[in-house]
């Protein structure tokens, strides 16, 4: 299983438009991926209620995770998503 922790990089954390943007990075991944805080259990990345539900805040550790093909590859973007707080997708995403 491919995996990535990473430090939420939005202030605010996972909510609302930061949430927003990173689900649908994960959907558009293309591969199943789940999210969950360092000590918690996965959740479905691709689920707006799922990861509003974490109450992921600014700076704290999250897992992302996923064991399909292409794993790596998306979870890299996903991480790099999350690290930065980016407010739009990139263009690889």
């Amino acid at each position: 299983m491919a995996e990535r922790r990473v430090n939420v990089g939005w202030a605010e954390g996972l909510h609302a438009r930061p949430a927003s943007v990173f689900v649908r990075a994960a959907t558009a991944a293309g591969v199943p991926v789940t999210i969950a805080k360092a000590d918690g259990n996965p959740v479905n990345a691709g689920s707006m209620l799922a990861v509003l539900g974490l109450g992921a805040q600014g700076g704290e550790e999250i897992v992302l995770s996923s064991d399909a093909e292409g794993a790596e590859a998306a979870l890299d973007r996903l991480a790099k998503l999350v690290a930065e707080g980016l407010e739009e997708l990139p263009e690889t995403v």
